[in-house]
């Protein structure tokens, strides 16, 4: 009997009523709990993104400096301390477990700062540039003036020894009308080599203005047909072309200007009879080979 009163009781509907509000509030708070853990890992990989991606702009001004150094020596020091600046804070949040809001700003703060002295580096180096390419450009004009006025120097003292060389042949002296003989005892001319007792050479010193005047030596070279040069001492030497050479006779004579008649003698007495063939004479003044002839010797 007692046991069916106690089922007929009612029940107390407060009782019915809290359990439901505590249910509710239960399942607002796994709700929210819910919502927190979702969104604390939203933000999480936000964070990690922001970190990852700061990283990477980093790394990638690290390798820019390299590159800066390698082509830019002179500002290698600076380019060593901002660098290592790059470096440490890429250090440091590598180091990083956990990141805030706040410390990704800090990170972002220190990185535009060190993109910002990266870019006025880079600002510096197109000036420096720029200056290195006018004075590249600069010195490429002046080196190529200095070049044409070498070559017009040049081209001028290839005139003026032109000029010169015009000048010295201008003035060089010329024997005209040259003859050779073979004379006898009686002064006649004579081929036969056994009576031939001196060597005449007949000439006339041409007509020259721009020649130098006054007195002349001529110097006669006399050469036998066996190349053997008719001479009478090895004391007797003239200048040519910087060199002392041997001659047979030497005459000096007033030089004008104006045409000269000269005869020049060898005096074959008391020397090796002549042989026969063909002799060669060569003339000289002033340094120079003036004339040339040959005679025959019978």
């Amino acid at each position: 009997m007692i046991n069916q009163e106690r089922a007929q009781v009612p029940s107390d509907p407060r009782k019915n009523a809290l359990v439901i509000i505590l249910a509710v509030l239960l399942i607002i708070v796994v709700v929210i709990l819910f919502w927190q853990r979702s969104e604390h890992a939203e933000v999480t990989a936000q964070l990690k993104q922001e970190k990852a991606a700061i990283e990477t702009e980093l790394n990638g001004m690290v390798l820019g400096y390299d590159s800066l150094k390698r082509n830019n020596t002179n500002l290698n020091i600076q380019f060593e301390s901002a660098q290592t600046k790059v470096k440490d804070l890429l250090t440091e949040i590598e180091q990083v477990k956990s990141t805030s809001f706040r410390q990704i700003s800090k990170y972002r703060e220190e990185m535009t700062t060190l993109r910002k002295i990266m870019r006025d580096y880079v600002v510096q180096i197109d000036s420096l540039n720029q200056k290195n390419q006018r004075l590249m450009t600069e010195n490429s004009n002046v080196k190529q003036e200095v070049t044409e006025v070498k070559t017009q120097n040049q081209s001028l003292e290839q005139e003026k020894k032109k000029l010169e060389q015009t000048v010295t042949l201008a003035a060089t002296l010329e024997a005209v009308n040259l003859k050779a003989a073979g004379i006898n005892k009686k002064g006649k001319e004579q081929s036969k080599a056994s009576k031939i007792e001196s060597i005449k050479v007949d000439f006339t010193l041409g007509k020259n203005m721009t020649a130098k005047r006054g007195a002349k030596n001529i110097y006669l070279r006399i050469q036998r047909p066996d190349q053997l040069l008719l001479t009478k001492s090895d004391k007797d030497l003239f200048k040519f072309e910087g060199l002392k050479i041997p001659y047979s006779a030497v005459r000096e004579v007033e030089y004008e200007g104006t045409d000269l008649p000269v005869s020049i003698y060898w005096d074959n007495a008391g020397q090796a009879a002549l042989i026969a063939g063909q002799y060669t004479i060569d003339i000289f003044a002033d340094g120079n080979n003036i004339g040339t002839t040959s005679f025959e010797v019978r």
